[in-house]
């Protein structure tokens, strides 16, 4: 029994690749979460940076999250992935963006 392999087979240093990508994607979100974290709990900046920092961290955060752990890049094998991901978002925002417009005019009709 002989494994024939193919252009889809993963090798060594797939694999590696893989565990890399996941390694480092791991670090930056402890990195990303720990300056927030520490920010918040020293007190060392006024409340206005603070929040800044923490949301500044988030997208960043976020941003770090769907290329290391999702793998959204606009690489030939997740051009695709990437364009359904931004086409689902868009879809979310406006569906939010317009709820939130219906009800604010629909009370401003009450009033």
């Amino acid at each position: 029994m002989s494994q024939t392999h193919t252009s889809e087979s993963l090798t060594s240093d797939d694999f590696m690749a893989s565990v890399k990508s996941y390694l480092v994607g791991f670090v930056l979100s402890i990195i990303l979460t720990g300056i927030p974290f520490w920010a918040v709990m020293t007190h060392h900046f006024e409340k206005p940076l603070t929040l800044g920092l923490v949301l500044v961290m988030a997208i960043v955060q976020i941003v770090v999250h769907l290329k290391y752990f999702l793998h959204l890049d606009f690489s030939k094998e997740g051009k695709i992935n990437t364009f359904s991901f931004l086409f689902t978002a868009l879809i979310i925002v406006m569906v939010v963006g317009l709820s939130v417009w219906i009800i604010y005019a629909a009370n401003a009709l009450m009033m």
